[in-house]
């Protein structure tokens, strides 16, 4: 018998007696595995156009009832790209039993569903949410101070970290040497589409971003980093957010 523990996107197992296959795949695991079973939930609620002002001020006035019950890493508003009126949010859980007693506490929680749930639900048209782990070779960092964030969303080719992982670390870690902006922390998904990637970055203003983004464009430095790691991606898509007045991450 054998079990399979979780490489960064892929599986490696282990055995007193493994089978041939099980060497190769050992052979692919080229980064730093996935031991710590904490994640971050990533919720999006698209809200009714005409009702953002009204779900923003529920949330703000009674998010203290839900971060009673677990961590809020961040909320913003979407201010650019893709689907608008978007409510973007991350929560950590120690792991999928944690995630699962804060739920059935939440159902339970009477406050929390009279004052948010009963009048939030009826102004979201549409909600979405991933399982994340942040990679292992990152951590999240706190900004120095308020500003914009950018959610760039990569999807990979199939094959896992095994395959593109490397070069796309160099990427991320190219872009943060040049420092046209400051990285938050890099997240692969467990559950929701796989292969996928999301980095968010933090700049001071929208304008700062973009100015950062032009250089970084005629960067020989960044050029060269991002032209390997392409070679692994199907496509990618970006959100600017806003943090809500609540949110941890500023």
């Amino acid at each position: 018998m054998f079990h399979l523990r979780r490489h960064w996107g892929t599986l490696v197992a282990s055995a007193s007696r493994r089978p041939p296959w099980v060497e190769v795949c050992a052979s692919f695991a080229t980064d730093p595995r996935q031991y710590d079973g904490t994640f971050y939930e990533f919720r999006t609620y698209i809200i009714q156009p005409a009702k953002m002002n009204e779900f923003l001020e529920n949330i703000n006035k009674h998010i203290h009832l839900r971060t009673a019950h677990s961590e809020l890493v961040g909320c913003w508003r979407q201010e650019f790209g893709g689907v608008m009126n978007k409510v973007f949010h991350i929560w950590k859980y120690d792991n999928f039993a944690h995630r699962a007693k804060v739920w059935e506490a939440l159902a339970k929680d009477k406050e929390w569903q009279e004052k948010f749930i009963s009048k939030s639900l009826p102004l979201i048209v549409q909600q979405k949410n991933e399982i994340t782990y942040l990679v292992p070779w990152c951590k999240i960092v706190k900004p120095p101070k308020e500003g914009v964030y950018e959610l760039a969303t990569f999807q990979m080719k199939p094959g896992g970290p095994a395959l593109w992982g490397e070069h796309f670390q160099k990427a991320v870690n190219t872009h943060i040497q040049v420092g046209y902006s400051k990285l938050i922390g890099v997240f692969h998904t467990e559950y929701g589409t796989l292969n996928r990637v999301h980095v968010l970055w933090w700049t001071e203003t929208a304008d700062s971003r973009a100015a950062g983004r032009h250089r970084s464009h005629e960067d020989a430095r960044v050029v060269a980093a991002v032209r390997e790691s392409c070679n692994h991606l199907k496509f990618h898509e970006n959100m600017l957010l806003i943090p809500t007045p609540f949110s941890p991450l500023k």
